[in-house]
């Protein structure tokens, strides 16, 4: 079942880097702003808590879509562009195996926990 959920995050991946080829903004801004969620561990900063909120928000699917469905109804290629970039990082996380944080700590994820093979 792993594979097939790996398999299915890199199919999102390349959907993201699909939909950022439509957008006419050049390939290195994709680049430089890939890892840009990862600023949500700061809020770890302050606690569990806190840090499990702020990164499950910039790793939500469910809010990248939403970026992009209302960048496309308002024609505003920059929300496109965030929504694109929120939805490829989380799917790339994925296939490496780091999901939504649980409020345990940073290893705790909703796929396991990191550095245990499950």
């Amino acid at each position: 079942m792993k594979i097939t959920l790996q398999l299915e995050e890199i199919a999102m991946f390349g959907f993201g880097i699909f939909l950022f080829s439509l957008l006419p903004y050049p390939w290195w801004l994709f680049l430089v702003l890939f890892l840009a969620p990862d600023l949500g561990m700061l809020g770890y900063a302050f606690n569990n808590k806190a840090g499990a909120f702020v990164y499950n928000l910039f790793h939500h699917k469910g809010l990248a879509i939403l970026l992009y469905g209302i960048g496309i109804c308002l024609e505003n290629h920059i929300l496109q562009l965030l929504g694109i970039i929120l939805f490829a990082h989380a799917s790339f996380d994925r296939i490496l195996g780091y999901g939504l944080k649980l409020e345990k700590g940073f290893k705790f994820t909703h796929l396991g926990e990191l550095g245990k093979n499950n």
